[in-house]
């Protein structure tokens, strides 16, 4: 691992690193790389417009001098530096703050905003956003929530305090508790535990049931909308896996109204903030590891989650 980046974080970021091997590339028993400007051309020339990284001084060492292209190679060195970021469109919706002490943040987000900076969605994160806005730096999220799923997420406030309340949720010692609309189906009878095992595969948007294999998903299905909307229904998952609470209302008849991946996946935008997933995590509650007190939170959200809070016309 390197030193201290000499580097800020900026949008919330870390700075980016690299290490010069001690030697050159496979096979060569000594650099191959005369400056550092050939080493930094080598390694990120498909990635970052190095020339120009240089130029303006973007480059720096341990001790935050600027890397120079004509700088002679030096082996065994660490180079940071920060990437360009792509335009993102601003993710509508008010992110609600719940709950703050010295150790954990709990946040109501809202649909289509990602937990944590990925793929196209960097700074329209609750870490990237949350980091600046807080001051926290190393703020980060104990559990997963779908960029699609609205509600409570629990964030570390320290990398120190991580540990133990990540193990909370690890040993399923969390309670939550989800609403979701679906379509009404009178002669389903409720409530019902679904369990059976699901999987994800790599490069695929979409998980799946596996008939016959040990169960490793269990969720508890009830209607709660007999005085209310009769599509409303109460998700209690007392496992985490990927899309299990989707996959369980899908096998049940009632997929989640505008899922965009269950039962098909859909040709839908990422940019696209019309019609949000009316799945919400509204309740979690666990016995803090740290104190012993019992900490409750509720989503300030219900359902069903309109399109004109997702900035739709």
């Amino acid at each position: 691992m390197p030193p201290r980046s000499p580097l800020p974080p900026r949008h919330g970021l870390d700075a980016a690193w690299l290490g010069t091997p001690e030697r050159g590339r496979p096979g060569s028993p000594k650099p191959t790389w005369p400056t550092m400007g050939a080493w930094l051309h080598d390694r990120l020339a498909e990635s970052v417009n190095v020339a120009e990284f240089l130029a303006d001084g973007r480059f720096v060492y341990e001790n935050g001098t600027s890397v120079a292209g004509a700088d002679r190679y030096r082996p065994t060195t660490f180079v940071w530096f920060h990437r360009d970021l792509a335009d993102e469109p601003v993710v509508p919706g008010p992110l609600h703050l719940i709950y703050r002490d010295e150790r954990i943040v709990v946040i109501d987000k809202p649909p289509f905003l990602s937990s944590i900076p990925r793929g196209r969605h960097v700074v329209q994160s609750v870490v990237v956003r949350l980091r600046a806005q807080l001051e926290l730096p190393e703020l980060s999220p104990l559990h997963r929530l779908d960029r699609v799923t609205s509600g409570l997420l629990v964030l570390a406030t320290e990398r120190r305090w991580r540990g133990a309340y990540q193990t909370l949720f690890q040993r399923g010692e969390v309670s939550k508790v989800y609403r979701a609309l679906a379509p009404l189906r009178p002669h389903l009878e409720l409530p019902v535990t679904v369990r059976n095992h699901l999987r994800t595969r790599p490069g695929h948007w979409q998980s799946e049931v596996v008939p016959d294999a040990p169960v490793n998903a269990e969720s508890l299905i009830e209607r709660e909308g007999a005085h209310g909307d009769p599509r409303q229904y109460r998700l209690t998952p007392r496992t985490g896996r990927t899309h299990q609470l989707r996959l369980h209302m899908l096998g049940l008849g009632i997929p989640i109204i505008d899922d965009p991946l269950y039962p098909v996946v859909q040709d839908v935008s990422v940019h696209d903030f019309r019609r949000p997933l009316q799945l919400l995590a509204s309740e979690l509650a666990f016995t803090d590891p740290i104190d012993g007190a019992l900490r409750r939170f509720e989503s300030v959200r219900r359902l069903p989650l309109p399109a004109e809070a997702t900035g739709a016309e």
